[in-house]
C-alpha cells in the first residue's frame, strides 16, 4: 500500500513538471539541456554578449578523457572548466556546449555569450560545440551525435542559430586536430557542413 502514495506522488511531480515546461519558450524538440547549477559550474564572469541568430557552429572536441555516465560527464565538464578557468585564466568554460557520451548536453556559456572555443573572428560569430573525449581514432556513439543534431535543431526552433547556419569544424577555422579524425569525417556529412 505504501507504494501506491509514492506512485501517485511522482505523477503529481511529473505532471507538475510538465506543466512548467510547457510554461517555457523552450520548444519541444529540444532535448533537455544538463545546466551549469547541475553540473556544478563555477560562476561564469564573462559579460560579451553574442548576436542572434548565430550563422556559425563550430565543433570540437577537448581531446581529453571521455565520459559515458552523467555523473562521469559532470566532472568531466567541470574539469574542463577548472582548466580554462583557473590555467588559462578564461572567463568560463570556452565552449557554448559541452556533449558527452552519455548522450546528454551540457550547457557552458550557453546561447547568449561569447565563447573562446576558436580564434577571436571565429568565437565573436559562432556557437561552440565540443565533444568531450578524444575522437582522433575512434567515434562518437551515436547518442551524443544524435544530442549535437538535437542541440542543433533547438538552437534554431529557439532563434539562436539562424536556419541557414554553417557547421565548421574546429580545424576549418584553425590550425588544430580537432574535433579528430574521426568526428571530423561524420559532420562532414551533416546537412549545414561547409568547408570554406
Amino acid at each position: 500500500m505504501s507504494r501506491r502514495p509514492a506512485l501517485l506522488a511522482w505523477a503529481l511531480l511529473s505532471l507538475l513538471r510538465l506543466e512548467e515546461a510547457q510554461k517555457t519558450e523552450t520548444p519541444a524538440c529540444c532535448s533537455p539541456i544538463v545546466p551549469r547549477r547541475e553540473w556544478g559550474a563555477l560562476a561564469s564572469k564573462c559579460s560579451t554578449p553574442l548576436s542572434q541568430p548565430v550563422r556559425y557552429v563550430v565543433v570540437s572536441h577537448t581531446a581529453g578523457s571521455s565520459c559515458n555516465t552523467p555523473a562521469s560527464c559532470q566532472q568531466q565538464a567541470q574539469n574542463v572548466q577548472h582548466y580554462h578557468m583557473k590555467t588559462l585564466n578564461w572567463c568560463d568554460v570556452g565552449y557554448n556546449f559541452l556533449i558527452g557520451e552519455d548522450g546528454l548536453v551540457y550547457e557552458g556559456r550557453g546561447w547568449g555569450f561569447k565563447g573562446d572555443h576558436s580564434s577571436h573572428l571565429w568565437n565573436a560569430m559562432s556557437i561552440g560545440i565540443t565533444f568531450m573525449g578524444n575522437y582522433m581514432d575512434r567515434v562518437p556513439p551515436a547518442r551524443a551525435l544524435r544530442a549535437a543534431q538535437s542541440l542543433l535543431a533547438c538552437g534554431v526552433a529557439q532563434g539562436a542559430l539562424s536556419s541557414k547556419y554553417e557547421v565548421k569544424g574546429h580545424r576549418d577555422v584553425q590550425p588544430t586536430l580537432s574535433p579528430g579524425d574521426q568526428l571530423y569525417s561524420i559532420i562532414q556529412n551533416w546537412p549545414h557542413y561547409r568547408a570554406s
